[in-house]
């Protein structure tokens, strides 16, 4: 009975100093967090998407009321306005960045990139990219097994089991780049987010010649160059037989869509520009040649 009497006030007598150690030890070390910081938490969407570069909306908080210079930082799933609201709270100057959208660059849908073989395995895009190249005999198109879809918190990804690629719902993106980052094919971009949603692109990836391209995929650029000679606004370039149209320098003029042999340049919630008549024209020229 002693015996045990003397251990519980030995445990008593021991956690008792351990938790004037401890008390002493937090009060020597305690750090004053600014309360700013909580503030600026609420005022982010608290998605914790990892977008902003950050593990979380908490990290991202501290960057923005410890950091003088907020410059390089920002919240794509806030947006602009929430930005540059933090930054009044903060007396801070906001970076001027416009909305973004993710986009698919790949175009090669069933019928336009027939399969020429069979893969049995894991049905994961990140497992097949590293030892095969997918079911087409393109090497740079979607793989489509949705890792990208897998990664979106936002439910704005979808695969089409009917094209077989993945198709964005621009109202639900938030530009937070997870689909970017889960893409091993590097064909999800964020672009500029035109009203209306908006868009003109190339959709291809493929650096392989056109002749090697048109056999692969019917909608694949083949680097032409025609689209490049239209362009009023320098926005569009040529490197490794592909064409990229520069979302910051494009107008959405859409005179490239109808230069495109192939139909790699899409173009969203537009209507084409009319096409010249040449038939037309050459058959005036010749009545006028009869005329004389």
């Amino acid at each position: 009975m002693n015996t045990l009497v003397l251990t519980v006030l030995t445990l008593g007598v021991l956690g008792i100093l351990l938790a004037v150690i401890l008390y002493f030890v937090a009060q020597k070390f305690h750090v004053e967090e600014d309360p700013r910081i909580d503030d600026v938490e609420k005022m982010l969407p608290g998605a914790n998407c990892g977008g902003c570069g950050f593990a979380g909306c908490r990290a991202m908080s501290e960057a923005l009321v410890t950091r003088d210079n907020i410059a390089t930082l920002f919240c794509p799933v806030a947006g602009g306005d929430t930005m540059k609201s933090i930054a009044n709270f903060l007396g801070k100057v906001a970076p001027d960045k416009g909305p973004m959208v993710a986009t698919m660059r790949c175009g090669g849908s069933c019928d336009k990139r027939p399969k020429v073989n069979h893969y049995d395995g894991a049905l994961n895009c990140a497992v097949v990219n590293t030892f095969y190249v997918g079911e087409s005999a393109c090497a740079f198109g979607c793989i489509g097994y949705g890792d990208c879809v897998d990664a979106c918190k936002f439910d704005a990804l979808k695969l089409n089991p009917e094209t077989g690629l993945v198709e964005v719902d621009a109202d639900k993106c938030t530009a937070c780049g997870a689909c970017v980052k889960a893409c091993p094919k590097g064909l999800i971009e964020l672009r500029k987010k035109w009203p209306k949603n908006r868009a003109i692109y190339v959709a291809c990836r493929s650096k392989n010649r056109g002749a090697v391209v048109m056999k692969a995929c019917k909608a694949g650029c083949i680097g032409c160059g025609k689209c490049a000679k239209v362009c009023a606004f320098d926005a569009i370039t040529i490197e490794n037989d592909l064409a990229y149209i520069d979302h910051e320098k494009c107008k959405l003029c859409r005179k490239c869509v109808n230069e495109c042999p192939t139909g790699a340049i899409k173009i969203v919630n537009m209507e084409p520009l009319p096409k010249e008549p040449k038939v037309a024209v050459a058959k005036s020229e010749s009545k006028a040649e009869e005329t004389k």
